[in-house]
């Protein structure tokens, strides 16, 4: 299983970036994709997480009104919207999956992409 995240970048305060987490590789059964980030000097943290399946999600309750997390199943793509952006929110943002479909033990973890957010 391999999990390529793309769309970071460099974005003014305000802004918005869209992150995309594409899931490819042989596997059985359904699977969750959580996003999480590290940031220098501050320990990783959870971003938000959706089911495969069902399109469930949970999303950190600090982030809820400026972050989404939807799914493309036919692309096997998990997706970040990211709004309203601040210099906090820089950081190395990772997807990673859960084979058993939930969002709990991520048995994969992709290569991160870098958000930077300018004030």
């Amino acid at each position: 299983v391999q999990l390529q995240a793309s769309g970071g970048g460099l974005v003014q305060a305000g802004g918005s970036l869209r992150l995309s987490c594409a899931v490819s590789g042989s596997f059985d059964g359904d699977y969750g994709i959580g996003w999480f980030r590290k940031a220098p000097g501050k320990v990783r943290g959870g971003v938000a997480c959706i089911r495969m399946r069902d399109g469930t999600t949970d999303v950190a309750y600090s982030l809820k009104e400026r972050f989404d997390i939807s799914r493309d199943n036919s692309k096997n793509t998990v997706f970040l919207q990211m709004n309203n952006l601040s210099p906090e929110d820089t950081a190395v943002y990772y997807c990673a999956a859960d084979l058993d479909g939930n969002c709990a033990g991520y048995d994969y973890w992709g290569q991160g992409t870098q958000v930077t957010v300018s004030s």
